[in-house]
């Protein structure tokens, strides 16, 4: 099994950027597809970027596409969620997850940190 602790959230105002990092308790970190994930009060779980197991691949929900940025560092086990120009509309609980390349769904999730972005 694959656990994932999601780091980095925090309290910032709009225009700021912040750095998500995901950690992940395997040697074998670079067998999996990494996706970063959001949730809003009142909305479902939303897709933001997902990179693949070598990092050569990424792709971008189109809200987010341009201001944030997926990475990964198969060395430490980690992801990384680099957001600029946050916007209050940013504000939710953002999720890692992992899964293998062949799946459609994503098998393991973090349990979360929170984003809020003041106006």
């Amino acid at each position: 099994q694959v656990q994932l602790l999601e780091s980095g959230g925090g309290l910032v105002q709009a225009g700021d950027s912040l750095r998500l990092s995901c950690t992940v308790s395997s040697t074998t970190f670079s067998y999996y597809d990494m996706g970063w994930f959001r949730q809003s009060p009142g909305k479902e779980r939303e897709f933001l970027a997902r990179i693949s197991v070598g990092g050569q691949i990424t792709d971008y929900t189109d809200s987010v596409r341009g201001r944030f940025t997926i990475s990964r560092d198969n060395i430490k086990n980690t992801m990384y969620l680099q957001m600029n120009g946050l916007k209050p509309e940013d504000t939710a609980v953002y999720y890692c997850a992992a899964r293998l390349p062949n799946r459609s769904g994503y098998d393991y999730w973090g349990q979360g940190t929170e984003v809020t972005v003041s106006s």
